[in-house]
C-alpha cells in the first residue's frame, strides 16, 4: 500500500515528535504489520472517565492462592483466552504426584524461590529468574529447596524461540544458553509403593497409578525436550538512537502468544530528540500483560513486584505522566518484567478480581496539588 503524509509530523517515527504534539503509534498484527503513526494535540490516555468492562486493569498477581505442595491446585488462573491461560502458582513443598500437561505447553518463570526440575529428560535446578520451557505431554516433578513462586504461560500450539531474522540465531542469546534436563542428575527413584501421575486433558484431571515412578528415564535423544533459560543470559537487542517496539525483546512465541523480556538495557542517549519511554500506541490486535519480576519500572508508577498489568486491544496505552520527564535524566533501565501478547482476547478471572487494583485505569491523569 502507498505510504501517505499528511499534516504535521515526525520526518523519522519516535524521533523529533514536533513540539505540542504527542505521537501514537497503530499497528496491526502486532508490530511486525503495516502500521502509521498519529500526532495528537493531547495525549490518548488523557480520559477524564471510562464506562463499561473495556478499561486497562492491574492485579497484585502474587498474592494469588495459598502456598501449598499441590501443584495443580496452587496454579490460579488470573487471565484466559483461546489457547492461551496466565496463572500465578505458589508452591511450597515437594510435589506428591507427576504431572503431564496433555492440553498444551507451559512456559514457567521463576519469581522467586529455586529447586529440582525433575522430569522424562531427566532433572535440572531452577531459581529466581529461570524460565522452564516444557512442552506438551512432557511428564515432570516439582522439588523446591524453598517457597518457589512462578508466573505459568499455558499456550495450546508449540511454544519455542522465535526466528531472529536478520539478526542472527545468536541473538539476545545463543542456543547454547538453553540447557536441557540430565538423567544423570535424578536422584535414584524408590522402588516400592504406588507412584501417582495426574493428566490434565480437555480441562479435566485424570489419575494415573504405578507401583514404580514414572520418571524412571535412562536416557533420551533428539531436538525435543524441555529446557531452561535465565534472564541473566539474555543480551537485549538496544538502538542509541532510536526506541525498538517492544517485539525486539521477543523469547519465546506461541501461535498468536509472543512473551518478551524486558531487562536492564541502555536508554536511547545517542540523540537528544529520540524518545526514551514506550510511545503511546493502540494494538488493535493483540491484548498485552505485563508481569513486573523486580526493579524501577520507570514508565509505568504506582507498580511493584508480582503485579500483573492488563492492556486490553482496544484502548490506548503508553507512559504515565511524568515518565518521558524522569526518562530525560536517565542512561539505563532498570527493571525485569515479562510481557506476554495474546492474539486471543483475554477474560480476567474471578480470582482477578479479587487482587484487582481497581483504580488503575486513573493513573494516566494528571495529578492538582
Amino acid at each position: 500500500m502507498t505510504h501517505f503524509v499528511r499534516g504535521t509530523v515526525a520526518r523519522q517515527a519516535h524521533v523529533g515528535v514536533p513540539e505540542g504534539t504527542f505521537e501514537e503509534e497503530i499497528a496491526r498484527d502486532g508490530f511486525f504489520g503495516r502500521a502509521s503513526h498519529l500526532y495528537r494535540r493531547h495525549p490518548p490516555v488523557g480520559w477524564t472517565r471510562i464506562e463499561g468492562e473495556l478499561r486497562p486493569r492491574a492485579y497484585q498477581a502474587s498474592e494469588l492462592g495459598t502456598p501449598t505442595h499441590d501443584w495443580i491446585g496452587s496454579r490460579v488462573p488470573f487471565l484466559e483466552g483461546d489457547g492461551v491461560r496466565l496463572s500465578f502458582a505458589r508452591l511450597h513443598g515437594v510435589m506428591p504426584y507427576a504431572f503431564r500437561n496433555a492440553d498444551g505447553d507451559e512456559v514457567l518463570f521463576v519469581h522467586q524461590g529455586r529447586g529440582r526440575f525433575e522430569s522424562d529428560f531427566g532433572a535440572m535446578t531452577y531459581e529466581t529468574g529461570h524460565y522452564l520451557v516444557i512442552p506438551r505431554g512432557v511428564t515432570y516433578r516439582l522439588h523446591p529447596s524453598d517457597h518457589t513462586s512462578m508466573l505459568v504461560v499455558e499456550t495450546a500450539s508449540e511454544a519455542k524461540i522465535p526466528d531472529r531474522g536478520l539478526l542472527g540465531r545468536h541473538a539476545l542469546f545463543d542456543p547454547e544458553m538453553c540447557e536441557v534436563p540430565d538423567v544423570a542428575a535424578m536422584p535414584i527413584a524408590h522402588a516400592g509403593g504406588e507412584h501417582e501421575l495426574r493428566v490434565l486433558r480437555g480441562g479435566a484431571i485424570g489419575r494415573v497409578f504405578y507401583p514404580f515412578d514414572p520418571l524412571d528415564t535412562v536416557g533420551w535423544k533428539g531436538d525435543l525436550a524441555p529446557f531452561r533459560l535465565h534472564v541473566r543470559d539474555i543480551r537485549p537487542v538496544t538502538s542509541e538512537r532510536y526506541h525498538l517496539p517492544p517485539t525486539a525483546h521477543a523469547t519465546f512465541v506461541a501461535g498468536g502468544v509472543v512473551i518478551c523480556t524486558f531487562l536492564p538495557r541502555p536508554l536511547e542517549t545517542g540523540d537528544p530528540l529520540a524518545l526514551r519511554v514506550p510511545f503511546y500506541h493502540s494494538n488493535v490486535d493483540y491484548d498485552e500483560v505485563l508481569f513486573y519480576h523486580r526493579g524501577n519500572f520507570f514508565s509505568r508508577a504506582g507498580v511493584g513486584a508480582g503485579m500483573v498489568t492488563f492492556h486490553p486491544a482496544g484502548i490506548h496505552h503508553g507512559p504515565q505522566p511524568g515518565a518521558v520527564k524522569a526518562a530525560a535524566k536517565k542512561e539505563r533501565t532498570d527493571e525485569v518484567a515479562v510481557m506476554i501478547d495474546s492474539r486471543s482476547p483475554l477474560r480476567p478471572t474471578d480470582a482477578a478480581s479479587s487482587v484487582e487494583h481497581t483504580d488503575y485505569w486513573k493513573s494516566w491523569q494528571e495529578k492538582t496539588t
